[in-house]
């Protein structure tokens, strides 16, 4: 296991590598960027030099008028510092800002990424030893539609009926408008207040594959050989059920839990976007928009690394929930 673990390792570094090298190139071939929004918008000033004259000065500034591989290296000798440069748009440390707008999105992403465990898996088993029961199809149906609604049509369903119909919610924000009046406890339920929605959106629309996806699986191992033999001696259905196929159900699901590893970091754009939540997500895509280099490349390195390690926590789950999987 420790000599898979090392290679796996040794593997993703050469991947990240390349990985972040085609993403420099990327940011640096767009049609658009900071620099030249800046030296546009300086060069219209009276008695200002030339557009051209402000683009070679810039340019000189923020490291662009290297070549791609050149900037590359010298932004990676940088990045293994843990120095990623100040953000265009933000104007401060990308480390920084980063770390102010990354905790909301993962306090939104894991409860619901928890919550949709909570649901999906034991609706899928339920559905599959219910099969072709009114239960099932109900449970199908509902998993269906959840997979159809896109994001931002249910959002702005939710907000029709429990902001504006019913005033339960606000439509927008993380905090209220006496948020700052509040005690620490306060505030803290203040913003728990306003991510109900925006959570409920995440859990709805994504719920529905986990349970599919789960119900597929047990109605696999529940027609196993293994499944009738341990029926054919007289066991429960219960212990069937949940000790003998829920536990192989458990396997391909791993792998779903490890490559949901990036989903907890990267921000819910459209729900973040709608509801008016400062978070990673939102916060990226403004960078990209305007050719934020340092920040988009902080973020979507980020990313990359994210990855990388849920693909390896996944194998090593395997190993450890399946006796049959061995590592060499």
């Amino acid at each position: 296991m420790r000599k898979f673990i090392i290679k796996r390792i040794l593997i993703s570094i050469g991947i990240l590598f390349c990985v972040t090298f085609i993403l420099y190139a990327v940011m640096r071939c767009l049609p658009s960027s900071f620099v030249e929004n800046m030296a546009m918008n300086l060069s219209q000033g009276a008695g200002a030099k030339s557009y051209d004259e402000w683009m070679e000065q810039l340019n000189a500034t923020y490291g662009m008028d290297k070549n791609i591989v050149s900037g590359f290296f010298t932004w990676l000798g940088g990045a293994v510092q843990g120095q990623f440069g100040d953000s265009w748009k933000y104007t401060v440390p990308v480390v920084e800002k980063f770390k102010e707008v990354i905790g909301v999105s993962f306090v939104m992403g894991a409860i619901a990424f928890v919550l949709e465990l909570i649901i999906a898996i034991p609706l899928g088993v339920i559905a599959a030893t219910k099969q072709y029961s009114r239960l099932d199809y109900g449970i199908t149906a509902g998993a269906l539609v959840g997979i159809s609604l896109p994001t931002f049509f249910f959002a702005t369903i939710l907000k029709l009926v429990f902001s504006v119909k019913l005033g339960w919610f606000d439509l927008y924000g993380l905090v209220g408008r006496n948020y700052n009046q509040l005690d620490r406890m306060g505030q803290i339920l203040d913003m728990g207040y306003h991510l109900v929605l925006p959570i409920a959106t995440l859990v709805i629309v994504s719920v529905g594959s986990l349970m599919r996806y789960t119900r597929t699986n047990m109605l696999e191992v529940l027609n196993s050989d293994y499944i009738r033999t341990a029926r054919a001696k007289g066991l429960s259905e219960r212990k069937v059920i949940y000790h003998h196929a829920f536990r192989n159900t458990l396997i391909p699901l791993v792998t779903i839990v490890g490559g949901s590893l990036p989903g907890l970091f990267a921000g819910a754009l459209i729900t973040e976007t709608l509801f008016s939540i400062p978070g990673i997500g939102w916060t990226s895509y403004q960078a990209m928009v305007i050719g934020d280099i340092p920040f988009s490349m902080f973020y979507l390195s980020f990313l990359a690394v994210l990855t990388l390690a849920g693909n390896l926590i996944s194998d090593v789950l395997y190993a450890v929930v399946d006796p049959r999987v061995r590592l060499t």
